[in-house]
């Protein structure tokens, strides 16, 4: 266990995120090569070393928090408690007299029974899911039922988009349709939500952003909007924080992703003459999820009933001088089901999840 939370001061940035992603522990800590404590290490800290121009190949000892909290072997565990209330602290690594890390106490094995720790309120904002696609790429499926109701798990994909809004005390949600747009009404019917839903309905095919046009005037602050093909796993009080601290007008939710070329890459001048190789290079790109949190002022740039995709909106957005920025998460925090390939691969993911 302790282990799999330790992370050596020489190991990249990439392989921090993947170990993050399996720790299901949201932090690491630091260590030397004799297991002495250099600092911690979250997904904050990524996100930060990016957003300011850091690589994936950076190593994570010129990312993470040089000084954390920590505490001896010798000292009262009620302090220890005390001290993970006041300042909101999940977990806390116990050191020997020279700095080496013998434990780390996690908030539910100290409280076991009691109130889990509560950083945050309920989010209140609307949710916006564009459902009115073909999904062709998943034909013949789709020939018979629309995108938003294939099964992952046993529920369909927009239960599970929608449900992990809800988790975060959202209740109001609209669903922006076209393509089969009785089905899934009739669905959500049968189901009888908690939540509040709303539709949207597109008389054509509007494209990830035309449909959003209906909204102007009518939402007000700050507000998701999301693919029906996607799902998440993120800190949404995180991500709109940033959003809002950092005053964007659009944050556009990014993956990490990096591609290894099995071939070496030649680059050549106009002559047509070699002037250097590059032997099986790593390229390291930012991808767009299709998740965005969007000021509700922005939805007045959207044309009325014409097809518009939300990159267009984006680029209308930043051409008048507003503020777009992005939000990064690891590429295992991103499950697409647009594609059949992106589909299996979900399920098989989810598959090898913990409940």
């Amino acid at each position: 266990m302790l282990d799999s939370i330790l992370i050596a001061e020489g190991r990249n940035v990439l392989d921090a995120l993947h170990q993050l992603e399996e720790t299901q522990r949201k932090i690491l800590y630091v260590t030397d090569q004799d297991r002495r404590l250099l600092g911690t290490l979250t997904d904050g800290d990524v996100r930060r070393w990016i957003l300011g121009g850091g690589d994936l190949d950076g190593i994570v000892g010129d990312v993470c928090n040089r000084a954390p909290y920590a505490a001896t072997k010798e000292q009262d565990q009620s302090l220890i408690k005390k001290t993970m209330l006041e300042k909101h602290i999940t977990s806390v690594p116990i050191l020997d007299d020279d700095g080496h890390i013998l434990s780390v106490l996690f908030w539910d094995h100290l409280f076991k029974e009691e109130e889990p720790l509560k950083t945050s309120v309920s989010l209140s904002m609307p949710v916006v899911v564009m459902a009115g696609g073909k999904g062709t790429r998943l034909a013949p499926f789709t020939n018979v039922l629309p995108k938003p109701l294939i099964p992952v798990g046993d529920r369909t994909a927009i239960e599970v988009i929608i449900d992990s809004f809800a988790d975060y005390g959202i209740d109001e949600f609209y669903l922006s349709v076209n393509y089969k747009s009785k089905l899934i009404q009739a669905f959500f019917e049968e189901l009888e939500p908690s939540y509040r839903l709303n539709y949207l309905y597109e008389d054509k095919p509007l494209g990830t952003g035309g449909g959003l046009h209906a909204l102007a005037g009518r939402v007000q602050g700050d507000l998701i909007v999301t693919n029906c093909d996607v799902i998440i796993k993120t800190d949404y009080h995180a991500l709109v924080e940033h959003h809002r601290r950092e005053q964007n007008d659009i944050t556009m939710v990014v993956s990490l992703r990096n591609y290894d070329i099995p071939y070496g890459i030649c680059e050549i001048v106009d002559n047509g003459q070699l002037c250097g190789m590059r032997e099986k290079p790593r390229y390291n790109f930012l991808v767009n999820t299709g998740l965005y949190v969007l000021n509700s002022s922005v939805l007045d740039d959207i044309p009325s009933d014409r097809f518009y995709h939300l990159t267009e909106l984006i680029e209308s957005v930043k051409q008048r001088g507003g503020r777009v920025g992005v939000y990064p998460i690891s590429d295992k925090a991103w499950l697409d089901t647009g594609e059949w390939q992106q589909y299996c691969d979900t399920m098989a993911q989810l598959r090898s999840t913990p409940a």
